[in-house]
């Protein structure tokens, strides 16, 4: 859908002229109250900016990921005022993880923050209950209007491209409204319906979550996240309340209509004997499975004068790793400094706020307290060792095993990068090139060493080596970049 449009004289949207129409001007309108969209509205209301925050449905939503926030995303919640949101939720800490590799486990704590010594936590809740408490805080921030309606289009000065602002329905009404808004934020998902004005890279799905939830789970390891791995594609579980566990079973092939649940008892062997009740006991009670695409997207640098594209509409990663709100909220921490009045006193200078923008876009993807690239690295490249589809990077996920079996920095570090509270690209790049070291090296023990057999060893280690590059180098250039 093309953005409704007005001249630059102030005449005539969808056939009014602006003195007729008197619609109201906001400094900032935001579409979408959602895990950034409010955050992003707390925060500028909070600073003096008059913001507008558009939401279809308020009821609260139902939805199977962005339900474990990482201790870097705590960090942020924090340092936003919002960590009030986690309680009151039902809320439970994550301590790390738990890799169950055919049947075996190795434990992965999250490592102590180097500035306080102390273990850093994350949360799992249900999704909704987490995003109502977000809501309430940016209904009762200073400055901030929330409005029940749906984004129709958007106001597009004729002459400059610039957006003015929205034009909605309030639900229940049969009208559209004008809001003018000095800058619009697109804030409105994976599904989004504005990502299109501004992105033209393709979304990369590489498979889909088919969601269980598990009654009073008897998990192996309390306060951790699972992960399984097998012959088959993996699965995650991670606890999101007192008595519910999420199970998010990856899904890579395409299934018949009413054979899913077949399928999930097919994966019924994948589980520790411990989940295996609640596991079966959760695919007999489901009518249906919600399900998620798992999509990748790298962040485009927001140029279209008076738009701002953020959270999962401009930039996606995989959900393995549960980075997604930690980088939303990081970009919440940026924006606030990037738009403040004292940084940006007048929002109507295009100019001067698209630079403003791409600095941020950058700034974003490399910064120590932000980082987005790495999250967005490792989520894709560890799926792919995890969802394991060849020899090789079955090699790989087995020497990713191993790694981890070693204890000290081969947890440590990797751990880290899983808490996002180690956002250094290059910490990814030395402990993702050690795993495939790593799995060269096992691979001459299997093959023993006589000379003969040497040769096949080098073949196979170079096939590996080459397969590491094509995981990770790919994504590094692609974040990077200009």
């Amino acid at each position: 859908m093309t953005g409704t449009t007005m001249n630059g004289n102030g005449a005539a949207f969808n056939g009014h002229t602006t003195s007729s129409t008197n619609p109201r001007t906001y400094d900032i309108a935001i579409i979408g109250a959602g895990i950034i969209g409010t955050a992003l509205a707390h925060t500028l209301g909070t600073q003096g900016r008059s913001v507008l925050l558009l939401e279809r449905d308020l009821s609260e939503p139902d939805r199977i990921v962005g339900e474990l926030l990482q201790p870097g995303g705590v960090k942020m919640l924090t340092k936003l005022g919002l960590s009030g949101c986690l309680e009151g939720i039902d809320a439970i800490n994550v301590n790390g993880y738990e890799v169950i590799y055919h049947g075996k486990g190795v434990h992965i704590p999250f490592p102590p923050d180097p500035e306080t010594g102390l273990c850093p936590q994350g949360r799992s809740f249900h999704h909704g209950r987490f995003v109502q408490k977000l809501r309430g805080a940016a209904a009762q921030a200073p400055n901030v209007t929330v409005l029940e309606a749906t984004v129709k289009d958007l106001l597009k000065d004729t002459s400059s491209g610039e957006v003015l602002g929205v034009t909605c329905r309030r639900k229940g009404e049969k009208q559209d409204e004008h809001f003018l808004a000095s800058l619009t934020i697109a804030a409105d998902g994976y599904a989004s319906n504005f990502r299109k004005h501004l992105v033209k890279k393709k979304t990369e799905v590489t498979s889909t979550f088919v969601a269980l939830e598990l009654k009073d789970a008897v998990m192996p390891r309390l306060h951790h996240g699972h992960v399984l791995l097998g012959d088959n594609a993996p699965i995650l579980l991670y606890q999101i309340s007192t008595h519910s566990t999420r199970a998010l079973i990856d899904v890579r092939q395409k299934i018949p209509a009413g054979q899913m649940r077949e399928h999930l008892q097919s994966r019924i062997q994948d589980v520790p004997e411990v989940l295996k009740p609640s596991f079966k006991e959760a695919i007999l009670a489901s009518e249906r499975y919600p399900s998620m695409p798992n999509s990748f997207l790298p962040a485009t640098v927001n140029t279209v004068p008076g738009l701002l594209v953020v959270g999962d509409a401009n930039n996606m990663r995989h959900p393995l790793t549960g980075g997604g709100m930690t980088v939303a909220f990081s970009d919440v921490v940026l924006l606030r400094d990037f738009l403040s009045p004292a940084n940006l006193p007048d929002l109507d200078d295009h100019y001067e706020v698209t630079n403003v923008l791409t600095d941020f876009h950058w700034r974003r993807k490399g910064s120590k307290t932000n980082g987005s690239s790495t999250v967005n690295i490792l989520s894709i490249a560890l799926y792919t060792l995890f969802a394991a589809d060849s020899n090789e990077l079955r090699v790989l996920q087995k020497a990713c095993f191993k790694y981890f079996q070693r204890g000290g920095e081969c947890v440590d570090g990797p751990a880290s990068l899983l808490a996002t509270t180690q956002r250094n690209p290059w910490v990814l790049f030395w402990h993702f090139f050690a795993v495939a070291f790593c799995g060269i090296g096992e691979l001459f023990e299997e093959v023993g060493w006589r000379v003969d057999r040497w040769v096949v060893g080098v073949l196979q280690g170079v096939r590996v080596l080459w397969t590491a590059c094509v995981v990770l180098l790919p994504y590094i250039w692609g974040e990077f970049r200009r």
